[in-house]
């Protein structure tokens, strides 16, 4: 559908080479025209055999806004719409999606939406950010009001379930100028940063089970027994995707830096010093099987570029952020000799729990299935070309 016209600008695009400094902006436009290219209908980017309301495609569409908004394309802004248009009714009621299941990935994909309603000021848009909103006022919560990652997920609070509902909520706030709502957005982090924090390696474990009841949880923290790269990389990223809203004057914003500059020192210990990426497992890195792993490369390297440019972190971790996304450029992406890329080297899923039970053991993170463009290395991996062309 909006493929047509784009293979010019394709082939206008060109791989840095390895002495060649990647341009940042001509990489989120290439990366972008290939997700197009690969995915003419925006819910298939996850390779969907039918049609989703999910945290991947709404990843996507959220980093093909910020595509739009710095080079004004309407190529872009109309992808993302056309995902929000294939599940949003006349009365903003979202197909596929059902508050009592309490999956807090489902909530992702409203953050986009933010900018399709300033954009047309059609009302089904903000009754669909409306309903998201929602299911944070019955969400299941631990005992210190943190979200369960999902509701057949209990009592547990995931890394990843950061990214999937904290910036959100934040925006949600701000936009709706409910100052009372920020005081929850921050105990979320505080909370899981609280439980699943490793002093002596500087990392988060992936999850956290309040109940310990897990075959996965440690009898004694309730921690997962490892330190997942793409969880980390969520975490990250919501981190600095949350200081977006948080008012300056709020006192938890000091504690959300605070989180921040531990979770970036931690990144910096465990970053690959011959690519400049991180393994699957990150702190595994001369372990057999692991790998360098382009989901979580790609996240981080946005969360550094971003953070810098912010001031939140110091300047010399530019360098650390500057290596990485020429380490993704040089090792990660593959020219497919038709105009289009690939990000290859994605982990495809992973999680803890469920049927078959995913236990968080080394052997399980290493043989997870690994594929080229990934949403949720693509999305990422645009990003942090916007950061880097911005920084």
């Amino acid at each position: 559908m909006f493929v047509a016209g784009l293979l010019i600008i394709l082939q206008s695009c060109s791989i840095a080479s390895k002495n060649t400094p990647a341009n940042g902006l001509e990489m989120a436009v290439k990366m972008a025209n290939s997700e197009i290219k690969h995915f003419p209908e925006p819910w298939t980017v996850d390779f969907n055999p039918k049609p989703v309301w999910n945290y991947t495609q709404g990843l996507i569409a959220h980093s093909m806004i910020k595509v739009w908004n710095e080079n004004g394309n309407e190529t872009y802004y109309n992808y993302a719409k056309t995902y929000a248009d294939k599940f949003i009714d006349q009365d903003g009621n979202i197909s596929n999606y059902d508050l009592e299941d309490y999956n807090i990935d489902a909530v992702n994909s409203g953050k986009f939406l933010f900018d399709i309603y300033a954009r047309t000021k059609d009302e089904r848009y903000l009754k669909a950010i409306h309903h998201l909103r929602e299911q944070f006022k019955t969400h299941p919560r631990t005992s210190e009001g943190g979200f369960w990652h999902k509701k057949r997920y209990p009592h547990q609070m995931w890394l990843d379930g950061l990214y999937m509902g904290a910036p959100f909520y934040a925006q949600y706030a701000q936009y709706f100028n409910e100052p009372e709502l920020f005081n929850d957005v921050v105990n979320q982090f505080i909370l899981v940063h609280k439980y699943t924090y490793n002093n002596e390696t500087g990392l988060n474990y992936h999850g956290w089970d309040e109940s310990k009841e897990q075959a996965w949880a440690d009898s004694i923290t309730g921690c997962s027994p490892h330190y997942w790269g793409r969880a980390m990389g969520w975490y990250a990223m919501a981190l600095v995707d949350v200081l977006d809203f948080i008012p300056q004057e709020h006192p938890g914003r000091a504690q959300i830096l605070d989180i921040l500059n531990q979770v970036t020192s931690g990144i910096k210990k465990y970053q690959d010093p011959k690519t400049g990426l991180w393994y699957q497992v990150l702190d595994q890195g001369s372990r057999e099987g692991n790998y360098l792993e382009a989901t979580a490369s790609s996240m981080f390297t946005y969360s550094l570029l971003k953070a810098v440019r912010k001031g939140y972190i110091s300047a010399d971790y530019m360098i650390v952020a500057t290596k990485a996304y020429n380490g993704i450029v040089e090792n990660l992406i593959k020219d497919n000799g038709d105009g289009t890329i690939n990000l290859t080297k994605c982990c495809s899923v992973a999680g803890l729990g469920g049927n078959p039970y995913r236990d968080g053991s080394y052997e399980y993170y290493i043989h997870e299935p690994v594929r080229d463009n990934d949403p949720k290395g693509v999305g990422p991996f645009i990003m942090a070309s916007l950061e880097y062309n911005m920084n």
